[in-house]
């Protein structure tokens, strides 16, 4: 590895044992309150480290290659690539991004399903040789601009339900795979293992047995084509919580351990994103504008009125939306609700509000309904859990700015990472020491990454 990128502009705040990460919020609300009420992130790349040493002792030997696109800041993947991670990567930039760390080609995945003929030329360019396909259109693309992939045939799952016809649109069937194994015999391209994937909202983890039963079953086939298989793939789903990872392993072992023993010789790999990233970030919004409202009009339809109409309702605004940290609203639940970042009494009222992003249009709703203590213009709302799926490539809709990102690790976890050995000096250069009385100002090293 090369160790860090040499331009990217951002340093890593090691906190003081009296320091924490809600200090850190108080000070940078304090700053942008002063120099101006702009959206920002504060980052616990500790949080990266912990998740890491979980995942080796829930996991292991299961190699996990994060999806670039959960969480593409430098601190992010910086700290990622020292831990020793591969990578997922569904575009040209990603893989760019992933190889300007000094990642091997052998520890990155092209995954996109819908690969572009210019992009595949530039993975057989870098020697990125392993990717996904699961129909003979991709195939016949691949055979054409990458004669050297690697490929691994990505399975549906049958975890169907409303909220997961997505698992459906990619991947094939396991009666297809042979249709697909016969093409890629004839094309000459190699396939070297499979790739299936179960959403983390699945609540049947039985799921992960008829998909190991039917990996092995593609396994098996390929042997007849002479395919020499050794590596599958059990995507992602992790949701970050240790309970859910080892309910995971409990079932997915003793399959494992039968199907695909380690004298296999078979690589078991995951792609676990939010996993490693979505605790990591705490949002911090600050209120634009306020309107009182028609209570009806917050209700969700088939919600029956309780409250009395004499009680004020409230929308606000805030400054960051759907077209920015919130992009993924857009296609699914939220899952953080706001907290009132101003100390309010216990007794204080509480007030059906609704949150909406600075743009204006009807799709940029944050909230549709939630109970807030009556707020001002200016006050700040904090949102935890915000690390994946919001801080990739984002919108310029309506001239809008990404927040600042500020990173922190405890000292704790900075002894972690020079125990594990991968403490590097080049690393330690983007490190300086906050105190346990933080004050820093615009001028001070407490840089940020936009």
């Amino acid at each position: 590895m090369k160790g860090f990128l040499e331009d990217a502009n951002y340093s890593i705040g090691l906190l003081d044992e009296g320091a924490t990460l809600a200090d850190v919020i108080d000070n940078c609300i304090y700053e942008h309150t002063h120099t101006g009420k702009k959206a920002f992130y504060v980052g616990d790349l500790g949080k990266l480290v912990r998740n890491n040493i979980q995942w080796q002792n829930v996991m292991a030997p299961i190699k996990p290659f994060y999806p670039v696109r959960c969480n593409s800041t430098p601190g992010v993947l910086e700290i990622l690539g020292t831990l020793g991670i591969g990578f997922a990567c569904s575009s040209k930039s990603e893989m760019a991004l992933v190889q300007d760390l000094g990642i091997s080609p052998e520890n990155i995945i092209y995954t996109n399903p819908c690969k572009q003929a210019s992009q595949l030329k530039y993975a057989a360019k870098a020697g990125i040789n392993i990717m996904t396909c699961d129909n003979e259109i991709e195939l016949k693309k691949i055979s054409r601009n990458h004669p050297n992939a690697k490929l691994l045939l990505h399975i549906a799952t049958e975890d169907i339900t409303a909220d997961e016809e997505m698992n459906m649109k990619f991947g094939t069937t396991l009666k297809n795979c042979r249709h697909l194994m016969e093409c890629a015999k004839e094309l000459g391209v190699q396939i070297v293992g499979v790739k299936f994937h179960v959403s983390g909202s699945c609540k049947d983890l039985q799921t992960y047995i008829h998909a190991i039963s039917d990996a092995r079953c593609a396994f098996d086939m390929a042997e007849e084509f002479g395919f020499k298989m050794n590596m599958l793939d059990i995507g992602g789903g992790f949701t970050g919580s240790e309970l859910q990872l080892e309910e995971v392993n409990h079932v997915i072992r003793p399959l494992l351990d039968v199907y695909f023993p380690k004298e296999s010789g078979v690589n078991v790999i995951a792609e676990p994103g939010c996993y490693y990233v979505s605790s990591a970030f705490t949002l911090a919004v600050n209120i634009i504008a306020k309107k009182t409202v028609e209570y009806d009009k917050l209700l969700p339809s088939g919600v029956e009125q309780t409250r009395n109409d004499d009680e004020p309702v409230f929308t606000y605004y805030i400054n960051d939306g759907v077209y920015g940290s919130f992009a993924s609203k857009l296609s699914e639940k939220l899952n953080t609700i706001p907290e009132v970042h101003k100390k309010y009494k216990d007794d204080e009222p509480l007030f059906a509000s609704s949150l909406w992003g600075p743009s204006c249009d009807e799709l940029d709703q944050i909230v549709e309904n939630c109970l807030l203590p009556e707020l001002s213009v200016g006050d700040w709302l904090i949102f935890d859990n915000m690390g994946s799926g919001t801080l990739g490539e984002q919108s310029t809709f309506n001239d809008y700015q990404r927040p600042l990102i500020y990173y922190m690790m405890s000292f704790s976890d900075w002894d972690e990472m020079q125990d594990a050995g991968i403490a590097s000096d080049t690393l330690m250069k983007n490190f300086f020491f906050v105190p346990s009385c933080i004050q820093l100002s615009p001028e001070d090293r407490f840089s940020t990454a936009a």
